[in-house]
């Protein structure tokens, strides 16, 4: 069998230098799908089940501490011969697709890791949504990652160069490819973002395209599709993260559909850039933009150089953010507080322990 070259499908000097500093007798995989505690690895031996470690599954504290698709690992092994592999270390991530996990807690999920462009995909039917663009651009800003925004199906849409001039609006400087599964339009055009070594991670929501566009670029039906619902919905055909390695270098990972991306953090200075600078030039530094004399950011939207909705949607991605922020804090409170407790033996102690502290500053 053939030896995979794990340079054709993400590793770099700087992966390989950092696997120095845990010895000589483990091995470079990068993590190609994840099933609650199964994961697979491709190591240059071929692809492979692992699981993680038992040090390293009892030191993550969260989701996103555990190994993501896309990760590079260390690994005991490069083959099955003698069981799974066992997931020792997950080297530093260079970039992380992630969003906030279903639920109302404040734990991360990633979607994709180490990734060089994050494809936007968004079909020109009734998925396309002009607000949902603007959240995946200032998420996939923030992961460290490109972004290109693929609009699929054309050939459902009769008003194409109107949907163009509106998302040059609110993505100026983002490349933005058109494409249709019934010819090649668009396809070639995807091409050049694909190169040995490149990672590339499809997000949207489900039934746009993703899977399709992923089986032409790997030359076979190697991800099941399904049509669109009569309503213009997706139907969900992936089910869970996974990377696949291009016949000619180069590696995809393909995601579940999403419609939901809730917001844990944004670079809401890339993504809403206009906003920004058209802020600086408000009289008053502090300006909320509501009311007050002299405000650039309201005048905009009045003389209409500046969507009422866009506006909103940034607006809507500030609160996201500080609330996210603040539940964070609280979080971290009550862990401290627990803590607390733990250590002195009970709530009551705690509670009479913070009436003497509070009194004894009273009377200094």
């Amino acid at each position: 069998m053939n030896k995979i070259n794990l340079y054709n499908i993400g590793l770099t000097e700087r992966y390989a230098q950092e696997a120095t500093m845990y010895g000589d007798n483990l091995f470079l995989a990068r993590i190609s799908i994840q099933h609650k505690d199964m994961y697979k690895v491709i190591t240059e031996g071929g692809e492979i089940n692992a699981k993680v470690s038992g040090k390293l599954g009892y030191s993550a504290s969260a989701s996103a501490e555990y190994p993501a698709v896309g990760d590079w690992v260390l690994v005991d092994r490069t083959d099955e011969k003698n069981g799974y592999a066992i997931i020792h270390y997950i080297l530093t991530r260079k970039s992380c697709f992630e969003r906030k996990a279903a639920g109302t807690g404040h734990e991360r999920q990633i979607i994709a890791a180490n990734i060089d462009t994050v494809f936007i995909c968004m079909s020109l039917n009734k998925d396309y949504n002009l607000r949902r663009i603007e959240r995946y651009l200032s998420i996939a800003w923030d992961s460290m990652a490109i972004p290109v925004i693929v609009l699929t199906k054309s050939d459902l849409c009769e008003d194409i160069n109107d949907k163009l001039v509106e998302i040059e609006s609110v993505a100026p400087g983002v490349d933005v490819v058109v494409t249709s599964c019934m010819n090649d339009g668009g396809y070639t055009d995807l091409l050049m973002y694909f190169d040995k070594g490149k990672t590339i991670a499809f997000i949207g929501s489900s039934g746009v395209g993703k899977s399709t566009l992923i089986n032409r670029l790997m030359g076979e039906e190697v991800l099941a599709t399904k049509e669109i619902r009569g309503d213009g919905k997706g139907r969900h055909t992936t089910t869970h993260r996974q990377l696949l390695m291009l016949p000619d270098g180069g590696v995809v990972i393909d995601t579940p559909g999403m419609r939901e991306l809730q917001v844990l953090d944004a670079d809401l200075t890339k993504s809403f850039n206009d906003i920004e600078k058209l802020a600086e030039g408000c009289y008053f530094r502090d300006c909320r933009h509501e009311s007050e004399p002299g405000c650039a950011v309201r005048k905009a939207i009045e003389d209409g150089t500046l969507s009422a909705g866009r506006y909103e949607n940034y607006k809507k991605l500030q609160r996201e953010m500080v609330f996210e922020e603040r539940k964070n804090t609280m979080t971290a409170a009550r862990a401290q507080k627990q803590k607390m407790i733990d250590m002195i033996g009970s709530l009551e102690t705690y509670k009479q322990l913070r009436k003497n502290i509070k009194k004894n500053k009273g009377n200094r």
